[in-house]
């Protein structure tokens, strides 16, 4: 074979390999491109994988309606928790003290209708707004002293504990006394059937809570501020978003929906008590909040990919729970999944451009 030949044959080969490689690429670049405009598919995928794996192991009884509707009514409190922890984190914050927000809004609900004999309307409305308050103290310290998320809530995350054991006395509240004193703080927690499915009010207050949080962050000029001020806030304060007023709004409804999340407890829970484990409540939440999709460096993410997260860690709870699973299992798998979303959302972010 000749000179020229042998030079041509390699060019060519050349070529079809720089072409193949790039066609690689930009195959990738699409996938990455697709998962950054749609960030809910990634948990939409584990949760369906996980429901496949765990109906294969255990048949048609984790099939059932009633299996199925169990998870959600398992997961309603941490979803609506979830929710509330997915506007801060949007803002590229961190609300660690959303737990105990809670616990004090059903404890002051609690004692209103119980030690003070007062109407369950107002009750209803003090433990929101003290919920709401709480929240504004925490948007307050973020946005007009700038003190970071973290600091911030970890701090007043102590203070409201010591509040809430102080005030109650660290008492606990039974279902019967509350019921006795109105029924309406119980609410949450009357079920019907829907066929073999077993769905209670506080299930459908927290699939209501997210469509319209996912309508409100979509087609509302407040939810594009958030997404906004999580992106870049000196952008967004050059656009003309007041981004401290965000900021400030964010986690007051933040504290608003813990007093939704409080109300629901009480349905779920019957009795009241200070002294519930507020700290798993926190850490369900944001762990909800990761594996569906939303990126600890604000301004990106889907709420419907929360609800996706919050139904992952119902499904592996009660997967393993029905395996006869060790429980250290579900801890294990719980942070293999948190680390992988940020893989994912770091991966993502990387190469999106």
């Amino acid at each position: 074979m000749s000179q020229p030949q042998e030079f041509e044959k390699v060019l060519t080969g050349s070529v079809t390999t720089v072409a193949q490689f790039e066609d690689h690429k930009s195959g990738l670049k699409r996938l990455q491109h697709f998962l950054h405009s749609s960030p809910a598919m990634v948990p939409l995928i584990v949760l369906l994988a996980l429901i496949l794996f765990f109906g294969i192991a255990k048949g048609e009884k984790f099939f059932s309606a009633y299996t199925l509707t169990l998870i959600m009514q398992q997961v309603a409190v941490v979803g609506i928790l979830a929710a509330a922890q997915t506007l801060v984190v949007l803002t590229a914050g961190i609300d660690l003290a959303i737990g105990v927000i809670m616990v004090l809004s059903f404890v002051i609900m609690g004692n209103m209708v119980v030690s003070y004999g007062m109407p369950a309307g107002v009750a209803l409305i003090a433990g929101f707004l003290v919920a709401g308050f709480c929240g504004w103290v925490n948007g307050f310290l973020v946005s007009k002293l700038k003190l970071p998320p973290f600091i911030v809530t970890l701090g007043t995350w102590n203070i409201i504990m010591a509040i809430c054991l102080i005030y109650s006395e660290n008492a606990t509240m039974r279902e019967a006394d509350v019921t006795a004193a109105t029924p309406w703080l119980h609410i949450f927690g009357i079920s019907f059937k829907i066929g073999p499915a077993v769905v209670t009010l506080g299930v459908l207050a927290m699939i209501g809570l997210y469509v319209v949080l996912w309508y409100m962050l979509n087609y509302t000029a407040f939810g594009r501020h958030i997404y906004a001020v999580g992106d870049d806030p000196d952008a967004a304060e050059l656009a003309g978003i007041r981004t401290s007023k965000v900021l400030t709004a964010t986690y007051t409804l933040a504290g608003l929906i813990a007093g939704l999340a409080a109300w629901v407890s009480i349905g779920r829970n019957g009795s009241i008590s200070p002294s519930t484990v507020v700290t798993d409540f926190n850490l369900q939440a944001i762990t909800a909040a990761v594996i569906g999709g939303i990126s600890l460096f604000g301004g990106r993410g889907s709420i419907l990919g929360v609800l996706f997260g919050t139904l992952i860690v119902g499904v592996m709870s009660m997967g393993l729970n029905m395996l006869n699973a060790d429980p250290q299992w579900k801890v294990l798998l719980t942070g293999v999944l948190i680390i992988g979303a940020v893989a994912i959302d770091q991966w993502i972010r990387k190469v999106s451009g």
